[in-house]
């Protein structure tokens, strides 16, 4: 059956309205950041002249700890993939006894508050000198990606068809090569997936952060941000600023992710 002309224009304009509200922060940060010193809250709809002072005032008070926090996201996604993939390989491809146990308790994991774990990890990080260090940080954010990756490579290593793991073997590659060679190359969007994410993780933790870091020699910019915000409110186009900017590199790791994200998320078909 046809659908008649004109019949889905009331849901296009649904989600046009729906879509324009989801955007409207997003589109009011970009416009405070441009407004001059002061003149957020009276500014208006569009920054002209634009005004590049609050994006000078950010970097130079806050790209330390954009740098911190690039450092800590990207060193959590190479020990969560690192320690993932080859949990979520073994937990997909061997028969181990309490396999469906220890996915429990990996469930588990993920319901646990956040709240919980910082303040357990600060008391072992007292006495192991770790506060205030980015291991320290990289850890606390890879509770996080670790339980999630091994969920999402799993799921996707299962569905691998064993007889190209046995022809590998037949060609006498041993249980290492066939899993550097073969599980991983064919796992390229589970494991971007799982990066992508444990990025983002890492890239918005607010807890740790506050939590495991009690001096500015280790400050991830979501911890910047909120002190920020107490000690300049009168500079609303420098906070906005370092909002945009942090914004940045989420937005653009997802648009560039995108296509192997949704094929990580579905599972991917082998063929």
């Amino acid at each position: 059956m046809k659908r008649a002309p004109g019949r889905g224009w009331p849901s296009t304009v649904i989600g046009v309205v729906l879509l324009a509200l989801m955007l409207f922060p997003v589109y009011w940060m970009v416009n405070a950041s441009l407004q001059p010193a002061g003149t957020t809250l009276r500014g208006g709809w569009f920054p002209l002249p634009p005004d590049l002072s609050g994006y000078v005032t950010a970097l130079r008070d806050q790209g330390r700890n954009l740098v911190t926090s690039l450092v800590v996201a990207l060193g959590s996604v190479a020990l969560s993939l690192g320690l993932a993939a080859p949990a979520a390989y073994a937990l997909a491809r061997f028969r181990l006894r309490g396999t469906n146990v220890l996915l429990f308790g990996i469930l588990i994991t993920q319901m646990v508050p956040g709240i919980v774990v910082a303040n357990a990890l600060y008391s072992a990080y007292n006495d192991l000198g770790l506060l205030n260090s980015y291991l320290g940080l990289i850890l606390a954010d890879s509770t996080a990606g670790v339980p999630f990756a091994i969920i999402i490579l799993r799921s996707f290593m299962q569905s691998i068809p064993r007889e190209i793991i046995e022809a590998a073997r037949v060609d006498g590659a041993g249980g290492l090569r066939v899993f550097r060679s073969v599980v991983l190359p064919l796992s390229t969007n589970a494991l971007i997936t799982a990066g992508v994410f444990t990025f983002l993780f890492a890239w918005s933790d607010f807890l740790f952060a506050l939590t495991l870091t009690t001096t500015q020699a280790v400050r991830p910019i979501t911890l910047g941000i909120y002190q920020y915000i107490g000690a300049h409110t009168n500079q609303w186009n420098a906070i906005m600023a370092t909002a945009v900017l942090a914004s940045v590199p989420a937005a653009v790791l997802l648009v560039i992710a995108q296509r192997h994200v949704a094929a990580g998320a579905t599972g991917g078909d082998i063929k």
